[in-house]
């Protein structure tokens, strides 16, 4: 882990290097120092020259196998030469010039491995807050909601009763009144400012839903209220019948760049790989960040890095998502076949409340006329959550999304009568006053 000055004994360096780095107790094993414990077992013959080589190695440089952790928590080898402590400790911090991970080498050459989620950060130069920020290391989301959430809202969540009382009267919990059903929907549900309620959007062309997060969006953008929105659009550069499915995330400065975001695209979205390019943009002072749980946990975690003047987020509900945007292709083709024989241009599809998939398609050639096909859970391919469902989606436990201050979803919403999405209501949770 250091490297030494002149005339540095070699046991001084084995000494240190066991000392700060307990796994180079194992690693010392298979290192170059191995086989002086075993020198003076040597024929004297050999000694003799051996340590003529030591010594004078020792007085000019030592050049040793260091252990090395970074703040990304990965391990790495470093072989180097005589250097100081301070420049030892800026490459080990990589704060000066942090190097982002290339997206091209997910998910093996990320810090969760598979288990990442891809939420953006290691591909920004916030890469060094991945082991303090990523919601799949360490103690991940259990760090990031129990720590933030008092900082977030004010407050913890109320937990010391999770039994309702019967039907939720919660509305009346600020006048007193049957307090333990809100202490029961916070235990479940996360930091509740005022009781869950049902809402829906001005039925916004092109939305998976009625337009609510848009809606949202939009109202704040065009008020004043923020400069920019980092929301998830369709990605340009693939063929009109993969747009529904390939995320790629925008700084949105304009209600046109809003819109873009209309419809949810079913696959893992580095929500906050635009984080770089909102730092080269100091006229941005109030941001609206629109994600789901493991992205918001990620960004309130650095948060304060970004040195903005006001910072709201709106967060969705989540389930299941692909890993890429062909796997949520494949699991529509082998799970819906219809839709591939027919050839129907898909806009999306939603793992429903009444256990079915419904799936959203354009029927004839406008978009506004929309048609849907319905499958049954218990029908779908028995290897679903092999090859349709991300790790990290399947190791999830932040669906309420409890670090966001207002998160819009379907999570105990009645269906309309007939179903359909675009006419159904949602579930709105306000967390916070703001």
């Amino acid at each position: 882990r250091y490297y030494s000055r002149e005339k540095t004994s070699l046991s001084s360096v084995q000494h240190n290097l066991m000392q700060h780095s307990p796994t180079m107790s194992k690693k010392f094993a298979r290192s170059p120092f191995r086989w002086r414990t075993h020198f003076f077992f040597c024929p004297l013959s050999l000694n003799i020259p051996v340590l003529c080589l030591l010594l004078a190695f020792s007085s000019t440089t030592l050049t040793c196998m260091g252990f090395i952790k970074n703040d990304a928590g990965i391990e790495s080898y470093n072989l180097g030469k005589k250097t100081n402590v301070k420049l030892f400790q800026s490459v080990q911090n990589n704060s000066n010039n942090p190097k982002p991970i290339d997206h091209e080498s997910w998910p093996d050459k990320f810090p969760a491995k598979s288990h990442c989620s891809r939420c953006g950060l290691c591909e920004t130069s916030y890469v060094t807050h991945v082991s303090d920020a990523c919601a799949f290391l360490g103690e991940g989301m259990k760090r990031n909601i129990d720590g933030l959430e008092e900082i977030v809202h004010g407050r913890r969540r109320m937990v010391d009763d999770m039994v309702w009382n019967g039907i939720s009267t919660a509305s009346k919990a600020n006048d007193g009144e049957n307090e333990n059903d809100l202490i029961a929907e916070e235990g479940r549900f996360g930091v509740m400012h005022s009781p869950m309620v049902l809402a829906r959007g001005k039925h916004v062309s092109g939305a998976q839903w009625t337009g609510c997060v848009t809606s949202v969006a939009v109202s704040m953008l065009e008020s004043g209220m923020v400069d920019a929105v980092i929301c998830i659009a369709s990605e340009e550069n693939v063929d009109e019948d993969s747009a529904w499915s390939s995320p790629k995330p925008i700084l949105a400065r304009s209600v046109e760049d809003v819109m873009r975001g209309r419809g949810v695209k079913p696959a893992l979205a580095p929500s906050l790989n635009v984080m770089d390019e909102l730092k080269n943009i100091p006229e941005i002072q109030k941001l609206l960040f629109c994600g789901v749980g493991c992205a918001v946990q990620a960004f309130r975690a650095i948060q304060n890095e970004l040195s903005l003047e006001e910072v709201y987020v709106l967060g969705t509900n989540c389930a299941d998502n692909s890993p890429t945007p062909e796997d949520a292709q494949e699991f529509l083709w082998r799970s819906v076949p219809s839709i591939a024989d027919e050839n129907k241009k898909v806009l999306g599809y939603e793992f429903m409340q009444d256990f079915r998939v419904h799936v959203k398609y354009e029927d004839g050639n406008s978009a506004t006329n929309v048609s849907y096909e319905r499958m049954p859970y218990f029908s779908l391919p028995g290897n679903v959550a092999k090859f349709a469902i991300a790790e990290s989606c399947l190791a999830c436990f932040d669906y309420t999304n409890a670090l966001a201050d207002v998160v819009v979803g379907y999570m105990g919403a009645p269906l309309g009568s007939d179903s359909n999405m675009d006419q159904s209501y949602q579930t709105i949770t306000i967390r916070n006053s703001r």
